[in-house]
């Protein structure tokens, strides 16, 4: 079966870069959004960027930005994809994509709706699916979207309150395509830990092994 894909967002600084991608995070995200406490700056961004090693790309992460706003950002650091983390609406997305994913919070009651809304969104490469709809994450009751992310073929990505120690019940309910982790790897916000970056990214290989067999 294909492996869990990583992304490790709110990089702040050289020395969490490299150790995200040293730990084998296939993207890495940057908060474009001045009320996060990880944001930073898109020329900062653009310098770190450029510091990537091949096959690792970078993610922009936007929470209810304008077009204008999103245009503005892109020109000054371009970004491998965007991730439109708030409630952006489809004409939004259409306008900022292609190279989309579109994050949704998960509640029980509207995901099946929002996970097909954006299933027919050409634009939108793929789902993100969080326990909150903006800011800090949340682990949510990740057997409850069992059901409704069968009815999509869009790749899903996991986000909010993974850690370590949880990502590989979360890979072994869900086979997500990705999996999205922020504070779960912080020994402070926007401080990445690179011992937790290790742990993370080696629990997720591990979870892989164990569906495979």
């Amino acid at each position: 079966m294909p492996r869990t894909r990583i992304k490790i967002c709110g990089i702040t600084d050289r020395d969490g870069l490299l150790a995200a991608a040293d730990a084998g995070a296939d993207a890495v995200g940057f908060v474009f959004h001045r009320g996060s406490r990880r944001f930073i700056e898109p020329e900062s961004a653009f310098t770190l960027g450029g510091l990537l090693p091949p096959f690792v790309s970078s993610v922009g992460l936007f929470i209810d930005a304008t077009l204008e706003e999103f245009s503005d950002i892109e020109e000054r650091c371009p970004t491998t994809l965007s991730q439109l983390h708030g409630r952006e609406s489809v004409e939004i997305a259409r306008q900022c994509g292609p190279g989309v994913i579109k994050a949704v919070r998960f509640d029980e009651r509207t995901i099946a709706e929002e996970l097909l809304l954006w299933q027919g969104v050409d634009e939108v490469d793929a789902i993100l699916v969080d326990g909150s709809s903006g800011g800090e994450g949340v682990a949510f009751d990740w057997s409850a979207l069992v059901e409704p992310a069968l009815s999509i073929d869009k790749p899903l990505i996991i986000a909010g309150g993974l850690t370590p120690g949880n990502v590989g019940q979360a890979i072994g309910l869900l086979r997500p395509f990705g999996v999205d982790v922020s504070s779960g790897v912080e020994s402070s916000p926007g401080e990445k830990d690179a011992g937790l970056m290790e742990a993370f990214c080696r629990a997720v290989r591990e979870a892989d092994a164990r569906n495979a067999g």
